[in-house]
C-alpha cells in the first residue's frame, strides 16, 4: 500500500529530531511489554518521555546512551499513568517487532531531520 502523497510543507511540519536515550525502565503498567524512556534532545528542547514497545529487539540495560529519532512536536498522549511527549520513531523487522530509527553516524542531540 502506498501513502498519499504530500507536499513538503507538510513532511516540513513534522519535527523529527535526534535524540539521547538517558534512561530507560519496564513500564509496567503497560497492556503490551513497553519501556519508559527519558531522551534527551538537546538544550532547545530538554528531555521528553516516551513509550516505546521496543522490548523484543532491545535489552534496558542497553538502552541509556543509544541515540535515536523522535517527532517532538506531537501533542503529549496519556498512555495509562505515563504522559508520553515525543514518538520515537520505528519499524518493523521480519518479525513485525520495533527497530528504532536512529542516526548511522554520530550526529547531533536536538539535530533535526532534513
Amino acid at each position: 500500500m502506498t501513502a498519499t502523497p504530500i507536499g513538503y510543507d507538510d513532511f516540513a511540519k513534522v519535527d523529527i529530531r535526534v535524540g539521547r536515550i538517558i534512561d530507560a525502565e519496564v513500564f509496567k503498567e503497560a497492556r503490551k511489554p513497553a519501556y519508559k524512556l527519558t531522551i534527551d534532545f538537546g538544550p532547545d528542547i530538554g528531555r521528553r518521555r516516551s513509550s516505546a514497545q521496543i522490548t523484543e529487539n532491545y535489552r534496558l540495560e542497553d538502552l541509556p546512551g543509544r541515540l535515536v529519532l523522535g517527532v517532538v512536536n506531537f501533542p503529549p498522549k496519556q498512555i495509562g499513568p505515563m504522559r508520553s511527549e515525543v514518538l520515537t520513531l520505528g519499524v518493523p523487522d521480519a518479525n513485525g517487532h520495533v527497530v528504532l530509527v536512529a542516526p548511522a553516524g554520530d550526529a547531533v542531540v536536538g539535530g533535526r531531520l532534513y
